[in-house]
Formats: structure tokens, C-alpha cells, sequence
């Protein structure tokens, strides 16, 4: 975050600093401190140079930042903002680790972006799928969607672009505080989705339609306090680069995170101690048997309900960049936070049986293709009971 006591500490120094040097000859820049460096005096149409600040995220302290002094004796504006302007462009040094990384990230909330897009096609086109189940997939897929677009934003609009981060408009804040909502309802709707299997189950008689209002509300609402503390907060303490930091997980989004996921873990655990029940009675009189679809839910949340909290679970075993693993963690951690979306996709939609009969049906209707001028020349006969001899030709 902006340390004002670092900013008032280095403005004396600076002003110090530009007070006892002697300015060039001729018309000149004057000394100044934009927060970031102290700036000595320059001459006109020039020049000034000074180490990138090493407290700022991804800069490297070995690197130069630069200054021009104008030919009029004033400092560069930038046409943008109209204020002088500092270029610090070239303190962000090629990794390829991490760029690496980075293309890691948006090939797989790319991947999973189409394939959620896709998958709510498929569960909106088909009218016959419409049940309360479906509609809690929908909602799930959407929440991933929206997620998946705005971190693909995210990376577009702030990481590749160190002016943004520099100047630390409102809009990129907005844009934080938006996707930090849109991240806690991947994880109120795969908690919704364990509930709601939890409670068709469990509950046998249970208004569905009642159910799903509850669980609308849930989904979308839940995460609003979480996210608005944090922003909250951030905004209090006046944090810079548009808000974003490798840091521990804010204790706000954490809580609400791990209690979904542990609040799941204990419906699942519920719901297989009830299926196996059921499955042991062997179908007697007055017991229902498991449906092969609430089986398949169960095995989709069995499965998402824990890679969902895979990132904030490994988070404080991150290790240093000096580390020889670290290389490793990133890749791992990008593959699967990134495609989580698509993992939705395939478990819920892809093969989901009720899913897969349309699309094979809509496929039969599609490729059975009559000839419209075709004509059928069929001769049929047929023999009366009558003396021989006495067929009839239609």
C-alpha cells in the first residue's frame, strides 16, 4: 500500500536534495518528487534517469526509469491525464517464467470461458431440460462465465499495462472490487449446488420451486458483504496498483471461501452416508432408489467441491521465487485455477445424460434430410381369397 509516512520522508529529502544542487546552465527542468522518485534538475531536451523504485510489485531495482525534460523547460505531460509524467515502463524486467505463467492463465480462463458460454447455449436452447436442477447449473456456469471475462479483463487492462497500475485510475479499482464479487459466487453457487442436492435428497418432500428462490438469493447475495468490506478496506488504507497484490488472502474473502467449502465437504459427507442407506435397503418397499442423475450430480460436486478451494488452501504454502519448486507451484496453481470453468462444463453439461440424449436427438432430426422431389414407386400386391388368377395391382 502507499506508505504516506515513506512519501513525506522522501518529498524532505528530495526537496534537500534539489535545494543544494546547483541547476544546469541555461533553461531547465526543475528538481521534483512524484511520489515514487526524487527527479533532480534536468536541462531542456533532456533526459533524466534514476533507479526504478524496488518497493513497488514486479519492479526490478537494477533497472533505469527515465524523465524528459522538454525543450520549453518543463516536465512531459502525458496526454492522457495532462500532469507530468514519470515512464516507469521499463522497470517491469522480461521473465519468462512469468510470462509464461501469465499465458498459462489466459489460455485456460479462455478455455473455460468458451466452454462455460457453450454449455449455457446448450442448457438455455434445450426447453425440455428446464427443471429447478438445471437452473442451479445455469446460474453456476454464469457465475464461472462472468468470472473467467473478467479476469481475462483484468489481465488485459491492468497486468499488461504498468501505466494503469502507476496511475491507479478508479475505474481499475471498480474493476478489482467487481471481480472479487464475481470469484466469491463461484463459490456460494458450488455451495448452492451441494445444497441443493443435500436437501432433494435428505428432504423428500420439499418445494423446489421455493428451494431455488432461496438458493437465487444465496448465490448472488452472499458474497455482496464479503465483497464490500474488502473494497471497503482498501479503500480506507488508500492501496496503489489498482489494488492488486501477491499478499496472503484478505481475511474477508477467506472466511466466507473456506465456509463454503467446508459447509459442501459436510453436505457431501451427509449425502453419501444417506445414498448408501438407501443403496443397502436394495429398493424395498417405501425406500427410493437413487436416481442415476442425482448420482452423477453427487459425483460432479464430489469432485469440484474440493478444487474449488485448491488455490486458497495452497496459498500459504506458496514458496519464494528463489526456490527451486517455485517454477512448478505456479504452473500447477495456474492449470487448475484457470480451468476450473471448464471442469464445471464437462461434469454438469458435457456429460450430463439428460444433456447428451438431446444433443443426439436435435443431431438425428438435423442429418434426416428427405428428398422433397423424391417419389416412391412401390407396386403392391396383394392376393384375394378368391379363385387363382384373381390378383388385384395398386
Amino acid at each position: 500500500m502507499e506508505d504516506p509516512e515513506r512519501i513525506a520522508r522522501e518529498q524532505i529529502a528530495c526537496d534537500i536534495s534539489n535545494n543544494y544542487t546547483q541547476p544546469p546552465p541555461g533553461l531547465y527542468c526543475e528538481g521534483t518528487f512524484d511520489t515514487w522518485l526524487c527527479w533532480p534538475h534536468t536541462a531542456a531536451n533532456s533526459t533524466a534517469f534514476a533507479h526504478c523504485p524496488e518497493f513497488v510489485p514486479g519492479f526490478s531495482a537494477d533497472l533505469w526509469a527515465h524523465k524528459q525534460c522538454t525543450e520549453n523547460g518543463t516536465w512531459w505531460e502525458h496526454p492522457d491525464s495532462g500532469k507530468p509524467w514519470s515512464n516507469y515502463t521499463t522497470c517491469v524486467k522480461p521473465d519468462e517464467d512469468v510470462s509464461e505463467v501469465l499465458i498459462l492463465f489466459e489460455t485456460g480462463y479462455s478455455i473455460s470461458l468458451i466452454a462455460l458460454l457453450i454449455s449455457l447455449a446448450i442448457l438455455l436452447y434445450f426447453k425440455s431440460l428446464r427443471c429447478a436442477r438445471i437452473t442451479v447449473h445455469i446460474n453456476l456456469f454464469t457465475s464461472f462465465a462472468l468470472n473467467n471475462a473478467l479476469w481475462l479483463a483484468w489481465y488485459g487492462l491492468v497486468v499488461n499495462n504498468p501505466d494503469t497500475l502507476k496511475e491507479n485510475p478508479v475505474w481499475c479499482r471498480l474493476l478489482n472490487a467487481v471481480l472479487q464479487y464475481a470469484l466469491l459466487t463461484n463459490y456460494t453457487w458450488m455451495l448452492c449446488e451441494g445444497l441443493y442436492l443435500h436437501t432433494v435428497l435428505v428432504s423428500a418432500f420439499v418445494s423446489e420451486r421455493r428451494l431455488v428462490r432461496v438458493l437465487l438469493a444465496a448465490g448472488w447475495l452472499l458474497p455482496i458483504p464479503s465483497a464490500v468490506i474488502h473494497a471497503a478496506r482498501r479503500i480506507a488504507t488508500d492501496d496503489p496498483f489498482c489494488w492488486a497484490d501477491e499478499g496472503a488472502p484478505r481475511p474477508e474473502l477467506a472466511v466466507l471461501v473456506l465456509a463454503t467449502v467446508i459447509l459442501n465437504l459436510a453436505f457431501l459427507c451427509n449425502i453419501v452416508r444417506v445414498l448408501c442407506t438407501k443403496l443397502r435397503a436394495g429398493g424395498g418397499a417405501g425406500v427410493a432408489r437413487p436416481s442415476a442423475t442425482a448420482l452423477h450430480a453427487l459425483r460432479a460436486t464430489c469432485l469440484l467441491a474440493p478444487l474449488l478451494g485448491v488455490q486458497y488452501l495452497l496459498t500459504p504454502f506458496r514458496p519464494d521465487r528463489d526456490k527451486s519448486w517455485w517454477r512448478v507451484y505456479e504452473y500447477v496453481a495456474a492449470i487448475i485455477t484457470s480451468l476450473q470453468g471448464l471442469c464445471v462444463a464437462v461434469l454438469y453439461c458435457f456429460c450430463n445424460g439428460e444433456v447428451l440424449a438431446q444433443l443426439r436427438r436435435r443431431w438425428r432430426i438435423l442429418t434426416f434430410r428427405p428428398r422433397a422431389n423424391s417419389t416412391t414407386n412401390t407396386t403392391v400386391s396383394f392376393v384375394r381369397s378368391g379363385p387363382p388368377g384373381g390378383e388385384d395391382r395398386v
